[in-house]
């Protein structure tokens, strides 16, 4: 999971710190690099930084963005499911053959291996990276070479991509000289958003926004124009005039994470016209519905805690349906990442001990319906139940909006491998002792689709039903662990 936009402006050569303003409101889907790349089209060249770090200690006032300078832009904040946390893979990446292109990138390429060794064979590439983008710019360039980059020869070039690369992902890119595009893999699985902002004194400076999320339009300014259809090549050319083009590929089916909603993105941010926060609302409803019919009176809790921040909207939702008041037990630190997407246990014990301060008055001898978003591994969980009950907590009820995770993720949330969720191969009961929790609630599959309100869910890491072909898959856990190994 990783955090894109790309901006394009008919009238300006600072579109860079409007892409750095994104960057920073997409911050939360990854923390370990950032990056922007721009083009100028005054002076026909590429500009481009990108490190290891948060957006503000990539840009800071050492390396201003001011320098910059295009019409068009694209960043990305990088939270890494494949590849090496070295610099060599950070995005966007560039290439100056057939026609100067970038692209920067969210998700995963299941049959990464399998289209590395094919580009190798076929056409003697060579890779200077272990990141899938550069799968991506290769299956693209392959296509364009030899061709003018008409918006023909593009749509084929983006055809090459959803006709082989097997995964979930959206893409931003700049064709040097031409435009800025996207293009969103068949299932639809990956988020990738349309905005426009018309100037209010000038209606012929137009600008247009592609990104992860609405909340980096609502932002900088940009006007919802709709979801990025799944399987579509979007084109924006420099003049403002927009080209669409939408492959079938066979076999295909919508299948829009469900993990966006329940915990990745922002809030304030609306995916497939469905609010995030009313969706986190709807959670709670759901899972104090079913904490009613499953349990009436035999829990009593004195108060509903949520793990902040996800869980929030959540718990206050499930305080009100069960008519039980609503505490902030736990005060996080805003200055702390989040510990879900920190690489190693260690690093995600570490960071729930300095992000989480407990309110032992609110503590002390209470009942907690303690909410959260989800149960991944179990590390965080046993760390801040244990951490309530130091603080003298009478009990704990751990109560989850997510369903048990059953099975890995190939898609761009970091747990492909199904042996590290805490979920498989053990009973609730067992989880719950696991964890220390005096009763553990799950809330069910049906209630999770019922409060996201869509039909056509990924749930795969719930049901095992994955919406693409997976025989790649052990490959592709196994050969990531061995690259994430060697470049440690």
């Amino acid at each position: 999971m990783c955090g894109i936009i790309g901006i394009i402006a008919n009238n300006s050569r600072d579109v860079s710190s409007q892409v750095l303003g994104g960057l920073l409101t997409l911050q939360h889907r990854g923390q370990d690099a950032a990056g922007i790349l721009s083009f100028d089209r005054e002076y026909h060249r590429f500009n481009m930084h990108k490190d290891l770090g948060l957006v503000n200690n990539v840009f800071n006032q050492k390396i201003r963005v001011d320098n910059l300078k295009g019409q068009m832009a694209i960043g990305h904040t990088r939270y890494a499911t494949t590849g090496s946390d070295q610099s060599c893979d950070i995005q966007p990446l560039v290439t100056g053959f057939p026609h100067g292109l970038a692209m920067a990138h969210n998700g995963n390429i299941v049959n990464y291996h399998e289209l590395a060794t094919s580009l190798r064979e076929k056409y003697h590439h060579q890779f200077l990276t272990t990141n899938d983008l550069e799968i991506f710019l290769n299956l693209f360039c392959q296509e364009l070479s030899g061709t003018r980059g008409s918006i023909e020869n593009l749509q084929n070039a983006a055809k090459a991509i959803l006709e082989n690369a097997i995964g979930a992902y959206s893409i931003v890119g700049i064709l040097a000289e031409h435009g800025l595009f996207g293009l969103r893999d068949p299932n639809g699985i990956r988020p990738l958003i349309l905005g426009k902002k018309v100037d209010k004194n000038d209606k012929t400076k137009i600008e247009h926004i592609l990104c992860s999320e609405t909340n980096a339009l609502n932002f900088l300014g940009f006007e919802y124009v709709r979801d990025i259809s799944p399987g579509e090549f979007i084109f924006i050319h420099h003049n403002g005039e927009i080209f669409s083009f939408r492959s079938q590929v066979s076999k295909t089916k919508t299948a829009h994470c469900m993990f966006e909603w329940v915990y990745f993105s922002n809030a304030e941010s609306s995916l497939e016209g469905r609010s995030v926060y009313q969706t986190r609302l709807n959670l709670g409803i759901e899972l104090a519905k079913e904490i009613k019919l499953n349990y009436g009176s035999k829990i009593m809790p004195d108060i509903v805690c949520p793990v902040p921040d996800t869980s929030r909207s959540a718990a206050i939702a499930a305080s009100e349906i069960l008519a039980i008041p609503y505490r902030e037990c736990l005060i996080k630190n805003r200055y702390i990442q989040r510990s879900f997407i920190l690489k190693t246990d260690e690093e995600r014990d570490r960071a729930v001990m300095l992000k989480l301060s407990p309110i032992i008055s609110e503590i002390e001898n209470k009942s907690i319906l303690l909410v959260d978003d989800s149960l991944v591994r179990g590390t965080t969980a046993k760390r801040i139940i244990k951490l309530l009950k130091d603080h003298g907590a009478r009990e704990v009820i751990f109560a989850l909006t997510c369903p048990p995770l059953k099975h890995g993720c190939f898609y761009g949330v970091d747990f492909p491998d199904e042996k590290k969720l805490i979920a498989v191969e053990k009973t609730t009961q067992e989880i719950q002792e696991e964890i220390g929790a005096d009763e553990l609630i799950y809330l069910s599959q049906e209630g999770l689709k019922k409060a996201i309100g869509l039909n056509d869910l990924c749930m795969a890491c719930l049901t095992g039903k994955y919406p693409t072909d997976t025989k790649n898959a052990k490959e592709f856990t196994t050969k990531r662990n061995i690259n994430r190994k060697e470049f440690s």
